[in-house]
């Protein structure tokens, strides 16, 4: 049965050695991928060091994911990632919630429980917070729906 990876822990910056060990990658094969995957771009410091972001992380295990458990080609696996980004953009294009499963949080209107408060505007006010949330909500479902395809 495959080992489950690690959790990533809550940083800016990831070296390679780091992300070899949170991804179970080797750092050639994450050097190759840089190559092959285009949306896989960690910054370079001194002396050509990479540092990957927390995204990056996510998407190299949905890359491992792809190639390892799922059985994509290089190929296959650039397009199905090609694919979801697109998808992704077109959602959020489209003012479509971005993950399947996670629903709309409603703006509360005039007649609702905000009634109690004297400027109108309160009301309004929840709508910006409402859209974080679902951003940070919509990046937890990732996290988990990560997880649970490498138990």
């Amino acid at each position: 049965m495959e080992k489950a990876l690690p959790f990533i822990p809550a940083k800016r910056y990831f070296t390679i050695g780091e992300v070899s060990d949170l991804c179970g990658v080797k750092p050639h094969v994450l050097r190759y991928w840089e190559q092959e995957f285009t949306h896989l771009k960690p910054m370079k410091r001194r002396g050509n060091r990479r540092y990957y972001q927390h995204h990056e992380v996510l998407m190299i295990r949905r890359i491992r994911d792809l190639l390892y458990d799922q059985g994509f080609t290089i190929s296959g696996a650039r397009n199905k990632l090609q694919e979801l980004v697109q998808t992704e953009r077109d959602k959020r294009k489209a003012g479509e919630v971005l993950l399947d499963g996670v629903e709309v949080i409603e703006v509360p209107g005039p007649d609702s429980e905000f009634d109690d408060f004297e400027d109108s505007k309160t009301a309004q006010d929840v709508h910006p917070a409402s859209q974080k949330l679902l951003l940070v909500r919509r990046e937890l479902f990732e996290i988990r729906d990560l997880l649970s395809t490498h138990r």
